[in-house]
């Protein structure tokens, strides 16, 4: 403690609190009430000094105030004399650290306490009932969080968003039902596509931030307090201090792609308010819910983009081919590597298991130049979507014929199995009510009972897991006719392809598997396989002869089906 301060001058914090959730149980609360109740006792017992504290939107089972801080930090410069509340509760509803507050802390900084209305006044001696008291406290915010929880559960199952501050790129509107919706709007949104597209394009978050800051462009906080919306952040200091981890925070926002996610984390618990991240695989997206900002493919692009960002060269030299270099021996990826006393057509990759010790002798080289590996990629896509582009019918013909007859059968005896699985389900439930009314009647004993009832229960969830794995295979191959739609969208996106970019070969190529050197006519040869999004290897018909016996077939499928 500093120097003595005269009790005279020392402060009578007149401290106020109010939660969100009293703010709607009753107006007695509200923080113009408990100035009125504060000022009116200070003046009528003669307190001097008189200073408020205020917290307002803070709930009593933290003690992480703004205000309350404050008055600690005071107190422990011997600068509060008395701390007046209207009510007990205002203090706090941690019954352990009120208690702490009431036995140790506030006799040991010799500051008197007061609650008006719950008449506490610890000069006089404080009620051995109190610390009752104060479980009572803690209970009606254990209670009232609890009832919240369940109404933002039912809430969060509904489809509606739990964030009541939407993401950057969107507003809330009001729909003709008079519900929250999420609008888009337009001047965020489109630096959200601006953030897409240089990823695509093949820039860093770190690269981004820096062309966002030269392009004096708003972050988001600043942007919604220039606008008037709601914001959990201060302006800040520095303007149009963009940062990493906000562009690659707006790269993984699902959002963006009209979905809806509930769930992504929750509190410890109703007295400690620390954020806990939920797993992905728990949490309920709900699709379609409002209008897209970036489409399906551009995000899922995007994802792999990042899931597949490398540490750069020492050279500064980047891989155009970023995380898409695969040894197909080894199923590795290859490193970029770029040689500073050299020029760039000497960059090659390598097989990452050739050079880790751990591996040594399991793998070869696999050595390829990275301005010949351009080259054949440019030659591929140039003749590739050269064939889409002009044998569209065709091309989408080759691809159903990748699903056999086998895939067919395969497909049909899943729908069946599920169709079965869900029929006994439907069983269980009813023989799980029968065995419960005949063991309320006496019928069944309760051995018998809880026998049967872990039998059923056990093949219940067994079905539900078989019903689950089948449905996402049926989802999955539903998938294909999809992605085979986007690839061909793609493809009409351009008209010519003269020269590679990151946009380019993000928009179209998966991944590219590096074959060894084999010795083929009396020389080496490479062969490399690229592996177009959605589609995979698309063998196009590199003779006339092969192109004919394809069109033939084609025109065969589509006879038979008009036929029929």
């Amino acid at each position: 403690m500093g120097q003595q301060i005269n009790d005279y001058e020392r402060i009578t914090a007149l401290y106020c609190r109010l939660s969100r959730d009293d703010e709607q149980s009753r107006e007695s609360n509200s923080i113009t009430n408990q100035k009125q109740i504060l000022s009116k006792y200070a003046e009528s017992n003669g307190f001097r000094n008189t200073k408020f504290f205020i917290d307002d939107g803070f709930s009593g089972t933290s003690f992480s105030r703004p205000a309350f801080i404050e008055i600690m930090d005071l107190a422990e410069q011997g600068k509060i004399g008395t701390i007046i509340v209207k009510d007990h509760s205002r203090l706090g509803r941690n019954r352990l650290v009120v208690g702490q507050l009431l036995e140790e802390d506030f006799i040991r900084l010799n500051i008197r306490y007061i609650a008006i209305m719950d008449n506490i006044d610890s000069s006089k001696g404080l009620n051995d009932f109190l610390p009752i008291q104060d479980w009572f406290n803690e209970m009606h915010a254990k209670n009232t969080s609890e009832k919240i929880k369940v109404v933002f559960t039912n809430k969060g199952n509904q489809g509606l968003p739990l964030s009541t501050i939407p993401p950057y790129g969107y507003i809330k509107d009001k729909d003709k039902y008079n519900k929250y919706k999420w609008i888009v709007d337009e001047p965020a949104a489109k630096v959200v596509k601006q953030i897409f597209k240089w990823c695509i394009d093949g820039y860093g978050t770190l690269q981004i931030a820096k062309m966002l800051k030269e392009q004096h462009i708003m972050t988001p906080s600043e942007y919604a307090i220039a606008t008037g919306k709601p914001c959990n952040h201060q302006k800040p200091k520095i303007e149009n201090d963009w940062k990493e981890r906000t562009v690659a925070s707006i790269l993984e926002r699902l959002e963006y792609t009209c979905c809806t996610v509930n769930f992504r984390s929750t509190t410890r618990s109703f007295k400690d308010h620390r954020k806990i991240n939920i797993p992905k695989e728990q949490w309920k997206i709900f699709e379609n819910t409002h209008e897209p900002i970036i489409d399906e493919n551009t995000f899922n692009i995007v994802q792999k983009i990042r899931e597949n960002r490398q540490r750069p060269t020492r050279t500064g030299r980047k891989s155009i081919f970023q995380g898409k270099i695969y040894c197909n021996d080894c199923k590795a990826k290859m490193y970029f590597c770029t040689f500073a006393n050299k020029e760039t057509n000497c960059d090659i990759y390598r097989c990452s298991t050739y050079k880790n010790h751990y591996y040594s002798g399991k793998c070869t080289p696999h050595n390829i130049r990275d301005h010949l590996l351009q080259k054949l990629v440019l030659e591929n896509l140039q003749i590739t979507l050269g064939y889409v582009k002009n044998f569209e019918h065709i091309f989408i013909y080759q691809q159903q014929q990748l699903e056999t007859e086998q895939n067919i059968q395969d497909i049909k005896y899943k729908k069946d199995e599920i169709r079965k699985a869900n029929a006994r389900i439907n069983e269980l439930n009813l023989l799980f009510t029968h065995i419960y009314e005949d063991n309320v009647i006496g019928k069944l004993s309760d051995e018998k009972f809880r026998f049967l009832s872990a039998k059923y229960e056990k093949e219940e969830n067994e079905l539900k897991e078989k019903v689950e794995e089948l449905t996402k295979y049926l989802k999955d191959n539903q998938q294909k006719k999809t992605d085979i739609k986007k690839f061909i969208d793609n493809v009409h996106k351009y008209t010519e392809i003269k020269e590679l970019t990151p946009e380019i070969i993000n928009q179209f190529i998966d991944k590219i598997m590096i074959h060894d050197f084999h010795k083929g006519d009396g020389k080496y040869e490479r062969k490399i396989d690229i592996y177009y999004n959605g589609v995979g290897i698309i063998g196009v018909p590199t003779t006339p002869e092969k192109m004919e016996e394809l069109y033939q077939k084609y025109k065969k499928q589509k006879e038979f089906i008009k036929a029929s």
